[in-house]
């Protein structure tokens, strides 16, 4: 049965050739009703899937459209045939970039859609997407207060030594700075280990959310202290496709020697690059841990991965003066017991010692008796944190 009047949350997280959603009972601060997915989204075989609380699949079924915001059609009509769009209390965004100005979750107003209009060239894969979502709803669902929730907004607490590049200062005044992302991702890690083993949410922990997008982050009683992002999300690890960490004399060397223009070098470093660039094949760690035996381009894309993420967790040890634990979250993180046993080979001397047979099994715990280090795989949940904000927002709950 429905929430009550103005009781339910939807929540909105676009990623690539994907779109998340749910939809929360907000009186219960918030508990699911149904966790909503559509599968390549835009393309002719697009499906949305839709399940209950419980698990139960209440639908499953081709979007049928190809056009523009058919995703998000689908999802309303679904809505409206359930009797859930007037208990909308409101809808929650997953905004990659909030820029300079955005350091909490904010009510989406026509001054702060403008604003979002000037940030999405620093976040050009997320942001436009984001403001057409906006507007469907708008249009659909004038009714309906909507909630920006920043991935940066976590990390407004880096201090100004991990914030800056040593460019003139006037740029770094200008905004261009390290803002850090996967924030959403990284509260929820803390909800849970907060909830579940509350003494470690205190102490000095490093974050891997490995994905298609892949980030670490180092937190100290709560705060991020560093984070591989930068001023947009291509810095830091190897990721899906894009790049990571590079030396800038390759973007000057690729504009002169390959007369590359900036959309050329633009999409160079964020479509073709990364595991797909390195391996030729895929950008799917499941696809190249398949292969690496047979395929030595799919073999070392999966030992970059590795190597730059164990010199990442390596150096946020060094920025936090110590390790208490590590929290191995995302579609990677979650589920390649390879690709965590190779970033923590070697790390015996920072307290890491894996248990090789809880690593196999995914256990929540993965760390052996004998780990100084705890080491953690947990499942994050933006969508929640999201519908959080939202009611934050709306001044009907705290944070």
């Amino acid at each position: 049965m429905p929430a009550p009047e103005n009781q339910t949350i939807l929540t909105i997280n676009r990623g690539s050739g994907t779109l998340k959603a749910g939809l929360y009972d907000a009186s219960k601060t918030p508990s699911p009703i149904a966790s909503i997915k559509v599968d390549r989204a835009g393309l002719p075989d697009s499906r949305i899937k839709i399940a209950g609380a419980s698990g139960k699949t209440l639908l499953d079924a081709p979007v049928g459209d190809t056009a523009a915001n058919s995703d998000l059609a689908a999802i309303l009509k679904w809505l409206v045939e359930n009797h859930y769009v007037s208990s909308l209390a409101g809808i929650g965004h997953r905004l990659v970039h909030g820029g300079p100005r955005y350091t909490e979750s904010q009510e989406i107003t026509p001054e702060v859609l403008s604003e979002l209009e000037k940030i999405a060239e620093l976040d050009p894969d997320h942001t436009p997407q984001a403001i057409q979502n906006i507007e469907f709803f708008s249009a659909q669902l004038p009714h309906a207060p909507q909630i920006g929730c920043f991935d940066t907004a976590f990390h407004a607490s880096l201090p100004k030594v991990a914030r800056m590049y040593a460019l003139p200062r006037k740029m770094y005044d200008e905004g261009l700075r390290r803002y850090g992302f996967h924030g959403l991702s990284c509260e929820s890690i803390l909800q849970q280990l907060r909830s579940r083993y509350a003494g470690l949410a205190t102490r000095r922990l490093v974050i891997a959310h490995l994905g298609n997008g892949a980030s670490m982050t180092a937190v100290h009683n709560g705060h991020s202290v560093d984070t591989s992002m930068g001023f947009t999300p291509l810095e830091g690890l190897v990721m899906g496709t894009r790049s990571g960490d590079l030396d800038p004399a390759a973007i000057v060397y690729l504009q002169e020697h390959d007369r590359l223009s900036p959309r050329d070098i633009d999409a160079l470093l964020n479509k073709q690059s990364g595991l797909l660039g390195v391996s030729g094949t895929s950008r799917d760690m499941r696809d190249l841990l398949d292969r690496e035996a047979d395929d030595a381009h799919a073999a070392e894309a999966v030992a970059l991965f590795c190597y730059r993420a164990k010199k990442y967790l390596g150096a946020y040890a060094a920025a936090l003066g110590g390790l208490d634990a590590v929290v191995f979250a995302g579609g990677i993180g979650e589920n390649a017991p390879q690709v965590r046993e190779r970033i923590c080979a070697g790390l015996e001397f920072l307290g890491i010692k894996l248990d090789a047979e809880l690593n196999r099994s995914n256990a929540p715990v993965i760390s052996s008796a004998a780990s100084r280090v705890t080491i953690k795989v947990i499942k994050t949940d933006e969508d929640v944190v999201i519908a959080q904000h939202v009611l934050s927002v709306l001044g009907r709950t705290n944070p």
